[in-house]
Order: structure tokens, then sequence, then C-alpha cells
């Protein structure tokens, strides 16, 4: 039942994505109904809208791709298989090996990941980079398009690290090339600097990305959910597919007794969607 409530979802999305022309790229079409991607990554994209997505932000056959902090590797399963089947080089950050300070679960992190998708038939040639507080800049002019899925808020909680990693990406990109933003989008109005929450007003991101020496080429509403009131206890970490039920970070065991069926009703969070070029 679940295979099938899945196939059918999938072909909900490709023919509303049709209808309103939105990608007749037939690569990316199948990076996304790909065999290899799970029956929950597949659910998620109701909510995530992957092609849709994509497609927004100009994503293009042949492109060289730089995915950063790729986490549990929901976005890698569509786009490194895309950059394979469209003649492109998929590459995503990973620890720095040259940080004499890197820990030894970190250096196990960036191993697993590697392992992970180390499939050549399904994945191309994965590539990776080192990224972290010490990290060398990246090559310059090295890519078509960036993707940054729900990190800045991170970057907000360490001191100017959000100004270096951005200007970082912005000499890695080629000109013209396109860094892809999908962030927890706060309320308009004063930005928590250090985002405890996870929400980022448009404007704060907007402008750091400028400062950078990127000019916004678009925003969309493709990620918008109206149901996000944004206050909820444990910050966007208790909307799914978190779904925290303690303080995020603090350590504790998940709390049994919390009720919540109201934050799986939203559903995931609020998020903008932009598309900044250099």
């Amino acid at each position: 039942m679940k295979k099938f409530l899945v196939t059918t979802v999938a072909a909900a999305l490709f023919a509303t994505a049709s209808a309103f022309g939105v990608s007749a790229d037939a690569a990316l079409n199948q990076a996304v109904s790909g065999e290899w991607r799970s029956a929950d990554d597949k659910s998620r994209d109701v909510e995530r809208r992957p092609l849709e997505s994509l497609t927004f932000w100009g994503l293009k056959p042949g492109a060289s791709i730089l995915e950063v902090q790729p986490g549990g590797g929901w976005w890698t399963r569509i786009l490194a298989p895309y950059a394979a089947r469209s003649g492109g080089r998929y590459t995503a950050t990973a620890a720095d090996l040259n940080n004499p300070s890197l820990s030894d679960a970190a250096r196990k992190g960036r191993a697993d990941f590697a392992a992970r998708y180390a499939d050549e038939q399904v994945f191309g040639k994965v590539e990776l980079v080192n990224w972290g507080p010490t990290a060398a800049p990246l090559p310059r002019n090295g890519y078509d398009f960036i993707l940054l899925s729900r990190v800045i808020h991170g970057w907000m909680r360490t001191d100017g690290l959000l100004e270096r990693n951005l200007a970082s990406l912005a000499g890695s990109l080629k000109p013209g090339g396109v860094l892809a933003v999908e962030q927890h989008r706060g309320n308009p109005g004063p930005q928590d600097p250090k985002a405890e929450s996870g929400y980022v007003t448009e404007a704060f991101v907007i402008e750091a990305a400028q400062k950078a020496g990127l000019r916004l080429a678009g925003r969309s509403e493709i990620n918008a959910n109206v149901k996000d009131t944004k206050d909820h206890p444990f910050g966007v970490w208790t909307l799914p597919p978190t779904r925290a039920t303690v303080p995020y970070g603090s350590g504790k065991a998940p709390d049994p007794t919390f009720d919540r069926s109201q934050y799986d009703a939203i559903g995931e969070s609020d998020r903008m969607t932009l598309r900044f070029v250099k």
C-alpha cells in the first residue's frame, strides 16, 4: 500500500508539473523518480517539491553542481544521479581533512558519505571538497550551480561564519552561476542574529547574499506553507521531519507524553525559495 501511495503521489506531482510546463528535462525527471530513492524520500516530494524547485532555480544539463552540507543526502540522491545522466559533475562539501583538530566522528562521517554514494552506475563520480571554519576557500569560478538547503540558520550561530561562507561560495560560482537557497522563513521584522528558532527572514538572507556580491534573480512561493505559525516550543525542529519533543541539541531523551498532533498537521516549515546569480 505504501509503495502504491508513493507511486501515485509521484505520478500526480509529475502531472501537475507537466501541466504548468515546469520541466521538460528528461534527466531531471529520471533523477526525481529514480528507484534508488526510498519510499520515505519520495513521500516528502509533496512538500519539498524537488522538480519544481530545481526547475525554478535553473539547474541545467551538464552543470557543475556543489551541494553544501548535504546532511542525510535527500538532495544528493537527486543531484548526483542528475549530474551523471546529464553530463554534469556533482561535488559535496565534507569535513576538512586538513584541519588538525578534526574529530574522529567527523572523519568517519565523511568516509561514510563517500561509501554511501560510491556506486558510479547510479550516482556517477561523487567528488568531495573540504569545508569548515578553517578550510581553504573553495576553488574560484568552479561551479555553475550551488545549493544551500536549510543551512543558513546554523551558520548564524558563529560570529562571522555566514559572511565567510557566502564570500567563499560567491567566489566559487562561475560568472552567471546560480546560488539556490531553500531556508526556513521567518516572519518579516527584526532578525534574531543567532536564529535560535531556525527561522530567518527573507530580507536578512537577501541582504547577506548581496553583500557577498550576488544578485537576487528570483523568488518563489513553491515551498510556502501558510499553516506554519513559526512559534513552536522547540523551534522549527518541532515540525516534521525532525519532530522534536525536547529542545534541539539538548541531549535530552524524547518526551513520549508530548502531543505532536497539531505540529504534524502543519507539515514541513514555511520556506523561502530564492535564486541568486553571480
